[in-house]
Formats: C-alpha cells, structure tokens, sequence
C-alpha cells in the first residue's frame, strides 16, 4: 500500500476535480507486476494503468489501491468491470470512496464477482492525500490553506498598505513549488493593489493552468495589474459585488478586455465567495493575504491548513498582525510539522484533525 501511495502523489496538483489515487497489483509470489497513478481528469484511472502494465500477470494477483474503485460511467468507464475482467483475486483498498456514486458499491461489485476485498489499510495517509477532493464533498467548498510570510513579533508588514520583503530564496522556492500543488491562489484587493503580484508557479513546473483569485468587493483592482498579463499560466477570476460592478462599469469592462473574469456573489461572506470557486473545478486555494482576508477566513472557520514562513525580523507595531485579534496558537494545530528553509522557519499544520 505505501508503494501505491508513492505512485498516487505522482497525481498532485493534476486530478482536479478526480481524486488522487495510485495502484499496484502483486501475484501471489510477492512480485509486483503492474504500477499506476491517475495522471490527469478525463484520463485512465490508477487502477486500470496498473492492469494495463500487469497483463496476463494480474490474472489470481491482488490489486492494492489507494482509494475504493469506481462502478460508474464518467469520462472513463467502471474501474470494477476492468479488475473483474482481469481475474484479479483480492483488493486491497485504503479507503472507502465518499463519492455518491461510489461510496461502497465499488466494494460490493467485487465481492459479488467473488473477489476479496479488505478495506482501511493506511487509511490516515490515504485521507491526508486526498483533503481537497475530501473537503469539496464534505464542505462543499475547496480546502483552504492559509499561507503568511511574518516577522518574529507577528507582522506582515512593516506599515498597511507597505511591500514588505521577509523571508528567504529558500523560502520563496518552497513557496513556488507549493503554488504547483494548488488548484488557485488567492488574494484581497489590498493585497493586488499594495504588491501587484504575479501570482504564478514560478521556479517549478506546473502542468496544470493555475487560476488566480482576487477577493475585491469594491472592485478596485487595474486593468493594468501586473497578475493579468500572464494569463498564458491560468485565469484570473475576480470575485466582487453586484453594487460594485453597477458603480465601476467602465472599470469592470476594462478588466473584462483585460482577460479577467468578473464574478459577482451577492454574500459579503468570503465563506459564499469561496464556495463558488468549488463550481469553477477549485479543490484546493493558497490563500496568501492580505491581513483582511486571512482575518475574514479565519473567523468564518474557513481554513483547514496552515503555512507560516517566520522570517528572523521584529518590524515592531505599526504593521498590520497576522489574525490581529486572536489568540493564534501554533501549537493547536493538528500533525504540526517545523522545518528550516536557509535562515527562515516553516510551520504548518492542519486546523482541524482530518477525516
């Protein structure tokens, strides 16, 4: 199961709106004959590539699997017609799929056929591989990670509204490889305005497009932003009001020319907000600020996971505190996780225990 595992987070940051899901089949010898991943929607399943490398071998062999085997038609048709067809033995499965479609009826399909079927090996690993797809069916909204780059004593920056370089090359790679992973990075209008970032996955590869959120109920993002000349790397979708887009039609169809895509939520609730990116096929968001944003996330209960680049600076009280407020302990968090990156520190942890 660990070596299906490995093959699954090969599908990291490339099967939205799938699940990530690996696969080996194992004769009754102990050889291993077939490996497999879900590369990408729309393409094979892990299951069946496994099957494919096996051939005649998977006849009487076990299938080992990350997550319970579809019995439905989708873009692809049932992975449990395939491991029958194959004369597959046994299944081993880490988890039990909580898709309607699915949830269960993969499981029984098999034991019909008269094949074994053993469920909840390396479960934990299976569900911590899989939180965003997990979260879109529980919440029904993307898993949200929180990402902030403070000082020592806090801050995000040394004054509102001031770009404020903290961390490290190290941390800026780590950062990158990270935007890879997500379905979307997201930002609040202050943030556009005060930085103009790029928002892209840059010193890393990324074969997915990224999209890129802006979080502007007053819609006050330019036309000229920096984030939508690179529209070749993924969309950039502004989320704002129905009274704003009334008040700035010019701005709004400026920034419509520009590429940018204008959506309107009546909810001043960044919870409503970010339950509307889940029908755009977004699973996962790096949330990366600013100091509103991420207050508004996390007393709305919004965030699953945290990531804090502490940077070996004090830059005292003027600038805006992460969470200002709130009684932030990092130590609450779930599976809580401290590396170096050169002279900066990484924390990052679950808010909630995940299931």
């Amino acid at each position: 199961m660990r070596r299906a595992l490995e093959h699954a987070r090969r599908g990291i940051g490339r099967t939205t709106p799938n699940p990530i899901v690996g696969a080996c089949v194992v004769t009754p010898e102990g050889i291993v004959v077939g490996d497999g991943c879900h590369e990408r929607a729309g393409d094979p399943h892990a299951e069946v590539n496994a099957l494919e490398e096996a051939g005649e071998r998977a006849r009487g062999s076990t299938l080992y699997c990350t997550l319970e085997p579809c019995v439905h038609t989708g873009r692809t048709g049932p992975c449990t017609e395939r491991i029958i067809a194959a004369g597959i033995a046994r299944v081993v499965a880490a988890m039990e799929d909580p898709f309607p479609l699915v949830r269960g009826r993969g499981f029984e399909s098999l034991r019909q056929h008269g094949i074994m079927v053993e469920a909840g090996v390396a479960r934990d690993e299976a569900i911590r591989l899989n939180q965003p797809f997990l979260t879109s069916l529980r919440e029904k909204r993307p898993f949200v990670i929180l990402k902030a780059a403070t000082s020592l004593d806090g801050r995000l920056a040394a004054a509102p509204g001031e770009r404020t370089q903290l961390t490290s090359e190290a941390s800026a790679r780590h950062a990158h490889y990270h935007r890879a992973q997500v379905d979307a990075v997201a930002i609040g209008s202050g943030t556009l305005l005060a930085d103009d970032p790029l928002l892209t996955a840059r010193l890393v590869y990324r074969e997915r497009p990224l999209t890129r959120v802006v979080f502007d109920r007053g819609l006050r993002a330019s036309p000229s932003a920096r984030l939508l000349s690179t529209l070749a790397a993924g969309p950039v979708i502004i989320m704002t009001s129905p009274e704003a887009r009334s008040l700035h039609v010019d701005r709004a169809h400026a920034l419509e020319g520009a590429g940018a895509m204008l959506i309107e939520v009546d909810d001043p609730s960044l919870t409503a907000a970010v339950r509307v990116l889940a029908a755009h096929d977004i699973q996962s968001v790096l949330l990366e600020g600013g100091a509103a944003v991420h207050q508004s996330a996390w007393e709305e209960d919004l965030v699953d996971y945290v990531q804090l680049y502490v940077a070996p600076v004090t830059l005292g009280t003027q600038g805006p505190a992460l969470l200002e407020g709130h009684t932030f302990a990092l130590t609450a968090l779930h599976e809580q996780r401290v590396r170096t990156l050169g002279p900066d520190v990484l924390i990052e942890g679950y808010v909630h225990r995940p299931d």
